[in-house]
């Protein structure tokens, strides 16, 4: 018998993860729509099927080995774009409350596309940019965990994410390569955001030889009231 996505399947396992197959449907009907809508918006540059599962699916639940529980918690995915990590992570623990932020307008309606058609409950959408949506109320020091796969430096991710997290709350963000100078230069500004960094974990994936890494951020103090600065400055002006 054909048993879909078998390197999700023996990745996760590998992750310490066990998903019913309810679960691998979703991630199956998840591919499909990607690859369907990807020929229209050019959402990712990886589309076949193996690439999917390994460079997509098992990268964003990687997450799950950072040492923080995610199941019942609120969760805010910063820069989502084709929704990874956030909606793997999602299907993978239908108890998280998720927020994806996304500034792109066709990556924002294909996400609520997706939430739609995979049938999950308690997903928001929003189409704005961090340094705009980190100073309303309902989002601001409002999520137990911020995550982000976006391509930036860390020092810059942190202006970026760390206004969402309530102090007690955590930022994992996800990085590959050689990363040590780039901790170094965010130390100044974790500190200054209200950060700790807490823990660099090395993730290991088959069919991936990249060196991933997580980087596991504390919120242990408020972030002063003129962070975020304002768009486009955090990647400008770096807090290094």
């Amino acid at each position: 018998m054909f048993e879909n996505l078998p390197l999700l399947r023996r990745g996760a396992t590998g992750l310490g993860l066990s998903l019913d197959e309810s679960r691998y449907d979703l991630f199956e009907t998840y591919y499909r729509e990607l690859i369907d809508w990807n020929a229209r918006f050019n959402l990712t540059a990886v589309t076949d099927y193996d690439g999917v599962q390994v460079t997509h699916f098992l990268d964003s639940l990687s997450l799950a080995v950072a040492g923080i529980g995610f199941d019942n918690h609120r969760v805010i995915d910063v820069g989502s774009g084709a929704g990874f990590p956030g909606l793997p992570l999602k299907i993978a623990f239908p108890g998280i409350e998720l927020t994806l932020l996304e500034a792109i307008g066709k990556k924002a309606v294909f996400l609520s596309h997706m939430a739609g058609i995979l049938g999950l409950d308690g997903v928001s959408v929003v189409n704005l940019r961090a340094e705009e949506a980190a100073r309303q109320p309902e989002h601001r020091e409002s999520y137990d965990i911020a995550v982000s796969r976006a391509v930036a430096s860390l020092d810059t991710l942190c202006e970026l994410t760390l206004p969402f997290c309530r102090v007690g709350g955590w930022f994992i963000a996800m990085k590959k390569g050689s990363i040590e100078d780039e901790v170094e230069s965010a130390r100044k500004g974790i500190a200054l955001l209200g950060g700790c960094l807490r823990d660099v974990r090395a993730i290991e994936i088959d069919g991936l030889s990249d060196d991933r890494r997580l980087i596991v951020i504390e919120k242990i103090s408020p972030t002063p009231e003129s962070y975020p600065r304002r768009n486009g400055l955090p990647s400008k002006r770096p807090l290094r």
